[in-house]
């Protein structure tokens, strides 16, 4: 819940020659990325009809290659403004997806299963390609964003959402899985995929992973509201839908640690937040304290 922030094009400031090279260079390895992440894309729409495990291993291949090529373009954009903070990295839609793609990594090397990048690597392709084609890299200018409480509220914030989209991708795995099941005609993809349980407990993991990063992320962010305004206007949007969608988050640890709650019903609620955390994040277009800004 960060301040309005004035956000410039990378390399105001700097030598208009170096800038604008540093800045076709970040340009440059993100699109590099975005080619990458297209195979997991593929994969993604080919594993809906068949499955193949070379395709699995190429797409996971292409995935790692694409983190690398990512980073590096997220570096580049840190090193041009100055600042090795996440809170000089250009657009969110790239950190976004980069550490959807952290996370998926670390549930693949756990199961040693993809089948979360059949939602995955559609949503990382997507935030990619908005971040490769329809935004520059911005710098953050306001000297507010340089504390360590933004740094904060940026990475706890944005990793909370990540581990929310893998929560999201193995519950609507699970939903679709388990009706196939039941109807006793499952396509090849639903025969490959791990068992009901074992979707359930990445999906389960996942929300433990996301939320105590929800949670910090917000109260960081209310530390630096209070410190730019004096208080939280929590009749703002993107506040008010904040709150509103850690308290869904809330409701699904609190189902499924306490009240034992499972399979559909947890899939069905993960879903939900899912669509809470979408519109919070679209709030960021429309709050008159914490917005983008496009170039």
């Amino acid at each position: 819940m960060a301040g309005q922030t004035i956000i410039t094009p990378a390399g105001k400031g700097f030598e208009p020659g170096n800038g604008a090279i540093k800045k076709n260079m970040s340009i440059l390895w993100l699109r590099v990325a975005l080619g990458c992440y297209a195979i997991g894309l593929i994969y993604a729409l080919v594993a809906l009809n068949r499955t193949s495990d070379l395709f699995s291993r190429i797409a996971i291949h292409a995935a790692s290659l694409g983190m690398v090529f990512h980073f590096v373009s997220l570096a580049e954009a840190v090193l041009l403004s100055g600042q090795i903070t996440l809170a000089s990295v250009h657009n969110s839609e790239s950190l976004l997806a980069f550490l959807i793609m952290t996370v998926f990594m670390i549930v693949y090397f756990i199961y040693q299963t993809t089948s979360p990048g059949i939602v995955v690597f559609p949503v990382v392709f997507l935030l990619t390609f908005i971040a490769a084609t329809g935004q520059q890299p911005f710098l953050l200018t306001s000297s507010g964003l340089r504390t360590g409480w933004l740094f904060a509220h940026i990475a706890l914030i944005f990793t909370g959402y990540a581990a929310l989209v893998l929560s999201f991708g193995a519950s609507l795995l699970y939903l679709i899985q388990e009706s196939s099941l039941k109807s006793k005609n499952p396509g090849r993809i639903f025969t490959r995929l791990p068992a009901l349980q074992v979707i359930d407990e990445i999906g389960y993991r996942s929300l433990l992973l996301g939320f105590p990063f929800m949670t910090l992320g917000l109260i960081a962010g209310s530390v630096v509201a209070e410190a730019k305004f004096g208080r939280v206007d929590f009749l703002d949007p993107k506040v008010f839908l904040s709150v509103l969608m850690w308290a869904v988050y809330l409701i699904m640890v609190y189902t499924r640690w306490n009240a034992g709650w499972r399979g559909r019903r947890a899939a069905i609620l993960a879903s939900f937040a899912f669509v809470a955390a979408i519109v919070a994040w679209a709030a960021n277009y429309f709050s008159g304290i914490h917005r983008f800004v496009a170039s």
